[in-house]
């Protein structure tokens, strides 16, 4: 699975319900989170929170998902702007070479050894995925 694809699903399906491969292959897709198996682990991660409507119709707020994971991590992540405390967060890879793949995923066409300005692309592109997936997105963290 892509790294977007991975923090896609991480965050808006977190009980194993939809697709991952969505955030790939329809990049203006806005399906709602499937109601699907149970999977104690994740619900354990989200805390069964509001995050995740009930009945498979809306959309996933993101920001109460990540406030709830960030709230049970023992770091403290500032997710809101940090790509590299998002992915810490949602336990994936964060290294220089990990964001340059996720780059290249989302297709960034400055350079990847400038990683500040990589960074902050990078983070403002997450977000438009997890909206375009479907998410629910504060205004704060829109372009």
């Amino acid at each position: 699975m892509s790294l977007i694809g991975s923090i896609v699903s991480k965050i808006l399906h977190p009980f194993g319900g939809g697709s991952a491969e969505a955030a790939e292959s329809k990049p203006g897709a806005s399906g709602g989170p499937a109601g699907g198996s149970s999977n104690p682990a994740s619900t354990a991660t989200t805390g069964g929170s509001a995050a995740a409507p009930a009945g498979g119709g809306g959309s996933v707020d993101v920001e109460a998902v990540l406030n709830e994971m960030a709230s049970k991590n023992p770091q403290k992540l500032n997710w809101r702007t940090s790509i590299v405390d998002l992915m810490k967060l949602l336990d994936l890879d964060s290294s220089l070479h990990a964001r340059q793949q996720l780059a290249d995923e989302l297709h960034y066409s400055g350079d990847k050894n400038d990683s500040a300005s990589m960074n902050i692309w990078l983070h403002k592109q997450v977000i438009k995925k997890l909206e375009e997936n479907g998410g629910k997105v504060p205004a704060d963290l829109k372009d």
